[in-house]
């Protein structure tokens, strides 16, 4: 399974881990810490500090830029059904 290393406060993870939900895509979240000196998991995973990052199952990764890892996803996936009703529900909050 595809493993997401992010955080809840940044808008770039939010956006992947949005496109995950809309696609109904399973993945494993993995917060990292806020301080890019206490990162060394992420590092020796992806090979950067940088997030989101996302890492695939074969081992090799996407890291620091959300647009990239929602192309990778899009081409890999299709929306669900209700992908619509969660953009809905997504743009609700952002606006709340």
């Amino acid at each position: 399974m595809d493993e997401l290393y992010q955080a809840e406060w940044c808008p770039y993870s939010s956006r992947v881990r949005q496109r995950f939900t809309e696609l109904g895509v399973s993945f494993v979240a993995r917060p990292v810490p806020a301080d890019r000196a206490d990162r060394e998991e992420l590092r020796r995973k992806t090979g950067t500090d940088q997030i989101p990052a996302l890492l695939l199952e074969d081992g090799s990764a996407i890291s620091g830029d959300a647009e990239e890892i929602i192309a990778y996803l899009d081409k890999r996936y299709s929306d669900r059904a209700d992908a619509q009703q969660h953009r809905d529900a997504a743009a609700e909050h952002d606006r709340a």
